[in-house]
């Protein structure tokens, strides 16, 4: 590691910013993941894209329909293409706190510089407050790296700003992912930005938690890899005029994506995001490939009114 568990969180605060992306996990025809597409999309979201860090195995990378030593695999061979280019923060949300263990420990014996673990699902508790504060300590005490909260309605449930604030006091605690309301999560920001960097997913709300609350770090999701092309890096672009608080130049950039961004909202079927992802990819030269089951590919339709949509939204490929 690069650090010590003392050191997590000033670690974090100088080296945790800019845009990091959750990669999608390629699969091939048969349903193997496909390691050299993984590979290439990664060089390309490096050195053409200039993203900063990665969020692997996550939902976006489709972990909930991969093997153990899958989830372990994708983390390695992360590491290995990030090399000192890119940080990674890797996924090692489960239901079985044993699994989440063995995935944060691999983490840190890999090389990895973070993991994010997904509030769990609690089956019939109604207040876990009490059970939260001991599964977060629980992971903290058995590894080292720094450690990000994920906190999204997915667990049934929302974790408090309050909840997080008390979260923060974990030595290691060093980041949220709190995909939340923004009234929520501007809380978090003034009761312990100080403390934990907090991020959300949304990439339309991120300009202006850079200007409003002082954010640092787009954690994350896959607009930096689907709204950019290596002629194309509007959404940096506007982060970097954002953090040197040019804001209006930052704002008319940012509302120059919107045709962009309108093209995957009207054309994304509720039920595919995952296709629906992986195609897009497929347009921009990126590796996509087909989804696990139990996710459903797109139609020949879906994919028609796609492309024609794409085709039309200002992208420069």
């Amino acid at each position: 590691m690069k650090y010590t568990r003392s050191q997590a969180k000033a670690h974090s605060r100088a080296t945790m910013r800019g845009i990091w992306a959750a990669a999608n996990t390629p699969f091939d025809a048969e349903g193997a993941i496909d390691e050299a597409g993984f590979r290439a999309n990664m060089e390309h979201w490096i050195e053409d894209l200039k993203i900063d860090g990665f969020f692997i195995a996550g939902k976006q990378g489709e972990f909930f329909s991969m093997s153990l030593e899958e989830r372990k695999r994708i983390m390695s061979l992360a590491v290995e293409v990030c090399g000192d280019r890119a940080q990674t923060i890797m996924s090692c949300s489960d239901q079985n706190m044993e699994v989440v263990l063995e995935l944060a420990r691999h983490a840190q014996d890999c090389g990895a510089d973070y993991i994010v673990v997904h509030a769990p699902v609690l089956n019939f508790l109604k207040a876990q407050e009490e059970t939260l504060v001991r599964y977060y300590e629980t992971i903290a005490q058995e590894v080292d790296i720094g450690i990000a909260l994920w906190s999204h309605p997915d667990s049934g449930y929302l974790m408090s700003p309050e909840l997080c604030a008390r979260l923060a006091e974990i030595e290691t605690v060093v980041a949220i992912k709190y995909s939340v309301p923004r009234e929520m999560y501007a809380e978090l920001t003034r009761l312990a930005g100080d403390r934990i960097i907090v991020s959300t997913a949304s990439e339309e709300e991120w300009l202006e938690n850079v200007l409003d609350l002082g954010w640092q770090l787009y954690l994350c999701s896959s607009p930096p890899y689907l709204l950019q092309t290596a002629g194309d890096l509007r959404m940096k672009d506007y982060t970097e005029l954002a953090f040197a608080g040019k804001a209006e130049e930052a704002r008319a950039v940012w509302q120059s994506l919107e045709p962009v961004r309108a093209a995957i909202r009207s054309t994304k079927p509720a039920e595919k995001p995952f296709a629906h992802q992986k195609y897009w990819q497929e347009l921009l030269g990126q590796v996509g490939g087909p989804v696990r089951a139990p996710m459903l590919e797109l139609t020949q339709e879906e994919k028609d009114r796609t492309k024609a949509a794409f085709r039309a939204c200002g992208l420069k490929v």
